[in-house]
């Protein structure tokens, strides 16, 4: 099969039957063999039973259903993991991507050699403060990941099939799916500019808590990446920094104490002074952070997924 059409659902009724003519429309434009696979994430109006009718009318409609609302990672990671295209496409289900931009996303992947190409939506008919707190967290991104990506949440994107199933997509993490893939070793990741067309049904199902959300699993994402296989390594260091930062300020004032001493002056006592409770929980923190690496490395020793390495290519196996 060439291609997968991942589309993640949340009360969208309007929208389906519009969307999956697009789609077909275009690919049968460009001769593909294809599939549509829609994820209803728990929807509250009639989604499902407009994805059952489809599916009827249709061959290349495939649905999936949740019981409860999840997440779009996690419809992501369903539509992946049935996807059987060469090449999976994700993009949002309310008509502001546009199904004409297929056959260039897929002209990316097969013949320019990209893993993943992500959607740019250069102009977007978005509120300002989507717009405006979208280009911090994007610009942050970019920082932290080295991915020179200007939009890494667009929902539009394209890889190839080995891509999709060699990286886990959970939590909020469908923000960084591009820094995942560079985890997993995909770094052939570009970058095509999309046409953002403007919401016609609906509402909006984002608020400004995704903010805060993508920071925070920025932060989630940029460990996992450094230290997620060796935990030891970040909070071994800190802990030994800081016991031997507290060690050597206990130790000034032992030293001190001891220069008195020998020059037969009243020595004030150690614990007299604010300094030694400063370096004796400096020690603390420092034995703190140590033990939490230490049992960091523990819980990675008894995972199932500390062996999971992606192979490339083989011969003569």
């Amino acid at each position: 099969m060439d291609l997968s059409v991942v589309v993640p659902v949340y009360n969208e009724e309007e929208s389906l039957r519009e969307l999956a003519g697009w789609i077909e429309r275009t690919c049968n434009a460009s001769r593909l063999d294809f599939e549509v696979i829609f994820i209803d994430d728990g929807s509250s109006d009639e989604t499902w039973q407009v994805i059952t009718e489809l599916s009827r009318e249709n061959s290349f409609v495939k649905g999936l259903r949740f019981r409860r609302n999840y997440g779009k990672a996690a419809a992501l990671h369903s539509g992946f993991t049935e996807a059987k295209g060469d090449v999976v496409i994700t993009m949002d289900s309310d008509l502001q991507d546009s199904p004409d931009e297929i056959p260039g996303l897929i002209r990316m992947i097969n013949e320019e050699g990209y893993d993943l190409v992500s959607g740019w939506k250069k102009k977007r008919y978005d509120p300002f403060i989507k717009r405006f707190t979208s280009r911090i967290y994007n610009g942050t991104a970019r920082l932290s990941s080295g991915i020179k990506l200007h939009d890494f949440n667009c929902g539009l994107k394209a890889y190839r099939n080995e891509v999709v199933k060699g990286i886990e997509v959970y939590g909020e993490m469908h923000r960084y799916i591009p820094m995942l893939a560079k985890k997993a070793g995909f770094g052939r990741i570009g970058e095509k500019i999309v046409e953002h067309k403007p919401r016609r049904y609906g509402v909006s199902k984002y608020g400004l808590d995704r903010f805060m959300k993508g920071y925070l699993d920025l932060l989630t994402i940029g460990f996992i990446t450094r230290f997620g296989k060796s935990p030891m390594h970040l909070f071994g260091s800190l802990g030994t920094l800081m016991f031997l930062i507290g060690f050597i300020m206990a130790g000034y004032l032992g030293i001190k104490k001891l220069v008195y001493i020998n020059n037969n002056m009243r020595a004030p006592l150690i614990t007299d002074s604010p300094y030694f409770y400063i370096a004796l929980t400096v020690m603390i923190i420092g034995t703190v952070l140590f033990l939490t690496g230490f049992l960091g490395e523990l819980i990675n020793r008894n995972s199932s997924e500390r062996n999971n390495y992606l192979i490339k290519d083989k011969v003569n196996i």
